[in-house]
């Protein structure tokens, strides 16, 4: 989410000054504040923010101030992470301008990101029918804003908004459902998905997301139930019978997880998670010259995910390799390490 935001702002920062060739230093800059503006704009669409803020804090100074320049202030501010400053620009903005549609719209996209989402919604909720707006899909943070405000009923109408579905459609109860899943509102989801299955029994999607609910609730005969159901409604979906294996797998159903993970290979060759899962299994059956023929594979795919490198490290130890078995530990020490954030002040 943060690095989209982040993408998507420096088109905006560009799209003011298409045309524009590179820009003349500072020093050299016109000295009109509107001609001052667009040379800021040029060196903020070309990164070069420094120069674009030393314009744009001259021109702050004067009264009354040139309009659009606490809207670029803001932009800058947000684009490096100054989320306080951001806000205080945008503020500005919109008190020389109330229509400011950009300045709205990111204001309230800052308080999001600051943690404030009930003081965003009222930004957002402005902005919402912009259509000069090139930052973000303001309905997609409103909804999120909903979400983090506890207000689900108001979510599941903006993610319908955003998606063309009826408001209270099963499609939106499980869009909803999925969107709450996704930022760990578990319960709510598991009850939206419940919704759509009551609207529409036979709704794909929606038993697979109560199973990867009840799996990130430890809950493993449920997920098995839900997955399974998922899988008679759905048969042709590998993520089911990916899920399906991972819950198999923990609840120590080997053979039923070799059997499900197969064809979730089978539909889709392209994902690391069913070898990895595959190797696990073949591993807890005793068969570890299986279980290298998957790892190998899901390594080659994910060269930098330790728990495949661990697994494969327990594979080469089962069959007698030590010396590759050490290797793939050394690997598991380093890759954690590197991802691990050293202490402050190290």
């Amino acid at each position: 989410m943060k690095l989209l935001l982040s993408a998507i702002l420096l088109l905006s920062l560009a799209s003011s000054s298409a045309q524009s060739t590179a820009p003349a230093d500072a020093a050299t800059a016109p000295q009109t504040p509107e001609a001052k503006l667009q040379s800021a704009r040029d060196f903020a669409s070309h990164g070069r923010l420094d120069k674009a803020m030393a314009l744009l804090d001259e021109l702050a100074t004067a009264t009354p101030e040139q309009p659009g320049v606490e809207r670029l202030r803001g932009l800058i501010f947000y684009q490096r992470e100054a989320l306080t400053d951001a806000v205080t620009a945008f503020k500005k903005a919109i008190e020389q301008d109330p229509k400011d549609n950009e300045a709205v719209e990111m204001e309230g996209v800052s308080l999001f990101r600051l943690g404030r989402p009930a003081d965003a919604v009222p930004f957002l909720e402005k902005s919402r029918s912009s259509v000069v707006s090139a930052n973000v899909d303001p309905q997609y943070v409103l909804a999120l804003c909903y979400i983090d405000a506890s207000r689900y009923d108001d979510s599941r109408h903006a993610f319908a908004a955003q998606f063309g579905f009826q408001p209270d459609s099963a499609e939106a109860w499980l869009l909803a459902g999925r969107m709450l899943l996704r930022r760990a509102y578990a319960d709510q989801a598991i009850a939206s998905a419940h919704k759509a299955l009551e609207l529409n029994p036979k709704i794909p999607l929606a038993h697979e997301l109560l199973g990867e609910a009840a799996l990130a609730k430890a809950d493993l005969p449920a997920a098995i139930t839900e997955l399974q159901a998922e899988i008679a409604i759905n048969p042709m979906d590998p993520a089911a019978y990916e899920r399906l294996g991972d819950a198999l797998v923990r609840s120590g159903q080997y053979n039923d997880a070799r059997v499900a993970l197969n064809r979730a290979v089978l539909l889709e060759p392209n994902s690391t998670a069913p070898f990895m899962l595959l190797g696990q299994t073949f591993l807890k059956l005793q068969q570890p010259i299986e279980a290298l023929h998957y790892l190998t594979h899901a390594v080659a795919m994910d060269p930098n995910n330790y728990v495949i490198h661990n697994l494969l490290g327990q594979a080469y130890k089962a069959t007698g390799q030590l010396s590759e078995a050490n290797r793939e530990f050394k690997l598991v020490f380093d890759l954690q390490h590197k991802q691990t954030p050293a202490p402050a002040g190290k």
